[in-house]
């Protein structure tokens, strides 16, 4: 059965997604992911004043103190915004790394907590999410990285459902059987390196480059186009004022069902990231210096 729910309208016309609990998450982001502090908070500050409100962070990135500045100075009320952070791994067994989290970004309840990585903890880290979702601090939780057959022991031994799967999905590395079960068991799926990485990304695709000039578009927003209409929530990073113009004017353009299946046919299953045993193993020891961010 797929259990998937179809993207709706929100309040001023946002498009969302709705997760298996009910909670409406929007389908227009702004990613975190290699911004400094500094990066981060103009750039989130940019994005929700110019009407995004899916903005992603976590630990690793050092800059979740920068992302909740930004919120607070946004102006736009914080029950419209959906933030998802990320616990990293050598915090799973901390029994006070949500409330770390939380603090840092100035928040009390947030909307989506996720485990970075599948690491070898990754079950005490997910109790503690759980733990979250108990006592209110967070209204949706899942897991980062994971592949299906990680996702199908996390559904035999959780006791709240994963409501999102991040996992590196793009042009050239679709993720099909994992989204087609993820679709099975009404979890979403957002992708990470939506674009695919600086040299592998879409720039010079034949095929997004003849569509973009029909459509009066660049080849990055008929991806996230693409992605969009396959109801996925979009993080990319925009890093400066012209790239979240470009990364967030899609919703004018509709690409034919003829078209979807000719980017569907570029998959070459070919991944930016792939996490070996012993590179989850050093992601295990690594302890990010949290307090050290500004």
């Amino acid at each position: 059965m797929d259990r998937r729910l179809p993207a709706r309208r929100g309040s001023g016309g946002m498009e969302h997604t709705e997760l298996w609990n009910g909670v409406a998450m929007p389908l227009i982001g702004q990613g975190t992911f290699v911004l400094t502090p500094d990066e981060a908070e103009g750039m989130v500050l940019a994005a929700l004043r110019a009407g995004v409100r899916l903005i992603d962070t976590a630990n690793a990135y050092m800059n979740e103190k920068a992302v909740g500045r930004a919120i607070r100075a946004s102006g736009v009320p914080r029950e419209e915004i959906f933030l998802t952070t990320k616990l990293w791994p050598s915090f799973y067994e901390q029994p006070d790394a949500v409330e770390r989290t939380m603090a840092r970004l100035g928040d009390d309840c947030l909307d989506l907590i996720l485990l970075h990585h599948p690491t070898e903890n990754w079950l005490t880290g997910y109790r503690q999410l759980e733990a979250a979702v108990a006592y209110g601090r967070a209204r949706a939780i899942g897991v980062c990285n994971f592949d299906r057959r990680q996702t199908e022991e996390l559904l035999r031994r959780c006791r709240v459902r994963p409501a999102v799967v991040q996992a590196e999905t793009h042009i050239y590395n679709q993720n099909r059987e994992l989204e087609r079960f993820l679709r099975s068991e009404g979890i979403v799926l957002e992708p990470t390196y939506p674009l695919g990485d600086v040299d592998r990304g879409p720039w010079e695709e034949p095929l997004l480059r003849r569509l973009g000039e029909k459509y009066g578009k660049t080849p990055a927003q008929v991806t996230l186009r693409w992605h969009l209409q396959l109801g996925r929530p979009l993080i990319p990073v925009a890093r400066d004022a012209a790239q979240l113009r470009e990364f967030t004017d899609i919703r004018n353009l509709s690409l034919t069902d003829g078209e979807m299946e000719e980017i569907r046919a570029l998959d070459r299953g070919r991944a930016c990231f792939t996490a070996s045993e012993q590179r989850l193993r050093n992601y295990a020891a690594f302890v990010p210096p949290l307090g050290e961010q500004k």
